[in-house]
């Protein structure tokens, strides 16, 4: 299990030159694809999933417009990547045992997210508690926001009232017990 999580580090390692080089959503999509996750570009409706049949093209061809992260070992120390990408309109996170509340800070705080997140689904992902369900109040984009199987939320209501005062625009989908 240590050697996992030690691989599970390494490939969430950010390489800031290799995102200069190629630019950040094809950088993305190598650290989403060694990690498991799916990327869906602007304009194709099929999910990318296959590392070494990842397009090739000019810089900045294929811009990445969904992630599904189904099952994917992303951590923290990865989320550097996601700082460059415009153009994400929807995240999936199920079942990823390295997403806890600092993640979503992350992700909340990235600015390019704040401006282009509109869809969200977090799914069975057990170390996410009402903190990290709280700091999403960022996403002042998000138009949907779909939770379940979420353990560590443990102030249901206060949770939900205060993340719907502070976007009202939010369709918030609950599957919680």
């Amino acid at each position: 299990r240590a050697f996992w999580g030690w691989l599970n580090a390494v490939f969430n390692k950010v390489d800031h030159e290799r995102i200069q080089a190629v630019g950040p959503d094809r950088a993305a999509s190598e650290w989403l694809l060694r990690c498991g996750a799916l990327v869906r570009y602007q304009g194709s409706p099929k999910w990318q999933q296959d590392y070494n049949g990842l397009p090739t093209g000019p810089r900045g061809k294929y811009k990445i417009e969904a992630i599904n992260a189904t099952d994917s070992c992303i951590m923290y120390r990865g989320f550097d990547y996601l700082d460059g990408l415009e153009h994400v309109t929807d995240i999936k996170l199920e079942k990823c045992m390295y997403i806890q509340d600092e993640c979503l800070q992350r992700l909340s705080q990235t600015s390019n997210l704040q401006k282009s997140l509109q869809k969200l689904k977090i799914i069975s992902c057990g170390n996410v508690t009402d903190k990290g369900i709280l700091a999403l109040h960022k996403l002042t984009n998000l138009e949907y926001l779909y939770l379940s199987d979420l353990p560590g939320i443990r102030e249901k209501e206060t949770t939900f009232r205060v993340l719907q005062q502070a976007l009202p625009n939010l369709d918030l989908e609950l599957d919680l017990e």
